[in-house]
């Protein structure tokens, strides 16, 4: 159903699934809440939504403070992006250090981040992006931290921003509310 990857951020993991795949197109299940509650991973999900980025836009490194912070699925149904993970939980042998992999439609793999990691990514195509989250989107707990200051070498010096995403302090600025258990 899925192969389930571990990265290098204790909780973050790389999900694999079968990709049904024939001359009409392709078939693939993104969720299944058995497998996801075995595996230990989120299986209650609050909100859906998506984004459609041109190539060359950067979005990022979001997340929500708790109390309002939440696991994460995103995945592509169309296009290619290098999606990048960064830990924010104080006491996580990862903290601070960001990891990288390219996620796309075609081989519909997806990435599961826990509460207290940043999210964001580079559009490598026109793309869209799904995102399951375990909480419903909260303004007053809406938060990121600066994309170009966490030591991640991007496809490029300047990507295509939104005004919010310029703003966010630096990652050596940010004051983490999140703690690794």
């Amino acid at each position: 159903m899925f192969d389930k990857h571990e990265t290098s951020i204790p909780g973050c993991y790389e999900l694999q699934p079968t990709v049904r795949a024939d001359s009409r197109g392709q078939f693939v299940k993104t969720f299944h809440s058995e497998y996801f509650g075995q595996n230990e991973l989120e299986t209650n999900f609050r909100e859906q939504y998506y984004s459609v980025s041109r190539q060359g836009v950067l979005r990022g490194m979001h997340f929500q403070k708790p109390p309002h912070a939440h696991s994460k699925i995103v995945y592509c149904t169309a296009g290619s992006i290098l999606d990048v993970a960064l830990d924010l939980r104080t006491g996580s042998p990862s903290y601070g250090i960001p990891i990288s992999l390219e996620i796309s439609a075609e081989t519909g793999n997806m990435l599961y981040l826990p509460e207290g990691i940043a999210h964001g990514f580079y559009a490598l195509t026109e793309a869209t992006v799904v995102y399951n989250v375990s909480s419903v989107y909260s303004p007053e707990a809406d938060s990121g931290v600066l994309w170009n200051s966490i030591g991640m070498e991007w496809p490029s010096s300047a990507p295509d921003l939104s005004d919010r995403d310029t703003t966010f302090p630096t990652l050596e600025e940010f004051v983490s509310p999140f703690r690794f258990e």
